[in-house]
């Protein structure tokens, strides 16, 4: 698998990288590298591993720069990686020329994760229609299978525009 970040946003995929394919190719492309994917993930240290229909992995190790004044991993890295892996599995629905925003998502912390632990966040699907999609995420240890996370999402799906 080949990581590719976009440094600069004419390096970003534009519409119509996005629009000329459907949410999963897109998808896939991003997690072999023929697309970059989105700097926020180097930053903070997850990334796409697996798309399939309805079904998104990111795998990550929140690390120092993660940690909040307590010492311990911040409350908006779980955020982060459990937003990306349920809206992403969000997109794996979508038709080419339909694209997505997320409308709320919510967070259950279960436990702190140590920091440089490797975690898998899993987004899978439970409703896909013409108008919305609702999502559920799982952050979990690699190693250990432990349940640090739990999450649920609501996206807006947004259909191509008419021609005029």
């Amino acid at each position: 698998m080949t990581r590719r970040v976009a440094t600069t946003l004419d390096a970003l995929p534009d519409a119509q990288d996005i629009l000329s394919r459907s949410g999963l190719e897109f998808m896939r492309d991003v997690v072999a590298g023929r697309l970059a994917g989105p700097p926020i993930g180097a930053t903070l240290g997850f990334w796409p591993t697996l798309a399939e229909p309805g079904r998104v992995i990111f795998d990550g190790t929140p690390g120092f720069d993660a940690t909040n004044p307590a010492r311990g991993v911040h409350g908006g890295w779980y955020g982060a990686i459990l937003d990306s892996c349920m809206a992403c599995a969000v997109m794996t629905m979508l038709d080419k020329g339909q694209t997505y925003t997320t409308l709320e998502y919510k967070v259950n912390i279960t436990r702190a994760i140590p920091l440089d632990t490797p975690v898998r966040a899993t987004g899978t699907v439970q409703h896909s229609g013409r108008s919305t999609a609702v999502a559920r995420g799982e952050l979990r240890g690699t190693t250990d299978d432990r349940l640090y996370a739990t999450g649920s999402t609501t996206c807006l799906i947004l259909q191509p525009a008419a021609p005029c």
